[in-house]
């Protein structure tokens, strides 16, 4: 179930759908790999409509590894990603799109996304 905070953004782990199978107790440790993940971008998060988000990731030892595995373990649980992980010379990109059912929970992590990417930004 989402929750909208008054704002019209969904806030906290409860914009996680019900469809997400990762049993409760697991989702903060996921929640803070994609965190530490987003921390990591090395570009502002690019949102070219309203079913995708673009990430630009270091590159370097374990850093497509790192997002393959972690989008390949959220994919596991939330099958409605759509994750695209592609090795450039310059870094790592990471598309993640959705279909419009679940818009409200890719703006959501997309939000998440660009507090990430704020020196000082709140989770």
């Amino acid at each position: 179930m989402t929750r909208d905070d008054g704002s019209g953004s969904m806030t906290g782990p409860e914009w996680i759908p019900q469809s997400c199978t990762l049993p409760t107790e697991e989702r903060p440790l996921r929640l803070a790999e994609w965190d530490a993940l987003f921390a990591a971008q090395t570009a502002a998060p690019y949102r070219p409509d309203a079913l995708r988000v673009r990430l630009a990731l270091p590159s370097g030892a374990g850093s497509e590894e790192r997002a393959r595995d972690l989008a390949e373990r959220e994919n596991g649980c939330c099958s409605f990603f759509d994750f695209t992980v592609t090795g450039t010379p310059e870094g790592v990109v990471l598309d993640i799109a959705v279909g419009e059912e679940h818009e409200a929970v890719l703006s959501a992590l997309a939000a998440r996304v660009d507090r990430a990417a704020v020196p000082g930004g709140s989770r």
